[in-house]
């Protein structure tokens, strides 16, 4: 699955939809904290290439739960597309509780998932459970990946797949076959690199171990900044370990 972002730059996004040929699905991200800005930015979106769109609870102003549903409900209203919820409280400051979202799936119809990541396992259980047939649940979370898909979960939106996508969709496969102790076995060797991820922020993070790997510089934009010198050492390190073993 590819993921993209309206930055304002048209050719980005048929750079990615060009390149990636209908190979996989192409999840476009849409979001803010202004209800009738999004919409209208869903209504004016061209939608030829892009198979969904993945869009996150409003940040900063801290809608209720009441608040969250009209919110996702007008999105919904506003775009053809299958919808991917993104609860995200970490990085909005609100979190979307279960019966939020549950409330969303039975009630919009093309709002089909969502990416968890509140990192409270019992409300994902919780969604998994109580979610209309057909609406999914992914791990927001890297280092949750196993409990939600051995829950019932169907994936996880990854970060540490962007630099090792071969190793973390091994992982992804043997959850899908409940082969859980070799998952298991694959999360030991990524287990060490997962929270450096986020010592210094994502993407920064994820941006400095891709450099290792030569698929992008490791530059962010302002007010993120690259990660330190001893953060790149350490990730360095880590991947000659990880060499060594797989």
């Amino acid at each position: 699955m590819a993921l993209i972002r309206d930055t304002g730059a048209e050719e980005l996004s048929s750079h990615v939809i060009k390149t990636n040929a209908g190979r996989v699905p192409v999840v476009y991200g849409i979001g803010g904290n202004n209800t009738a800005a999004v919409c209208e930015e869903l209504r004016n979106f061209k939608t030829q290439g892009v198979s969904s769109i993945l869009s996150a609870s409003p940040y900063y102003n801290k809608p209720t739960q009441e608040g969250l549903y009209q919110h996702f409900k007008a999105l919904g209203e506003s775009t053809p597309l299958p919808i991917i919820l993104y609860n995200v409280p970490g990085r909005t400051a609100s979190n979307m509780e279960a019966k939020t979202s549950i409330r969303i799936a039975s009630e919009v119809p093309n709002i089909v998932a969502i990416k968890e990541a509140s990192g409270d396992l019992a409300q994902m259980m919780e969604i998994i459970n109580n979610a209309p047939e057909g609406f999914d649940v992914f791990s927001g979370d890297d280092g949750l990946t196993i409990p939600v898909m051995k829950a019932g979960g169907i994936g996880v939106i990854s970060v540490m797949g962007n630099a090792c996508p071969d190793l973390f969709s091994s992982l992804v496969r043997f959850c899908e076959s409940k082969e859980y102790e070799s998952a298991a076995v694959v999360f030991n060797v990524l287990e060490e690199i997962i929270p450096m991820l986020f010592e210094q922020g994502n993407p920064a993070g994820i941006k400095a171990l891709m450099e290792f790997h030569d698929m992008c510089t490791d530059k962010v934009r302002l007010p993120l900044v690259s990660a330190n010198q001893l953060l790149k050492s350490r990730f360095k390190a880590s991947l000659d370990a990880l060499s060594s073993i797989v």
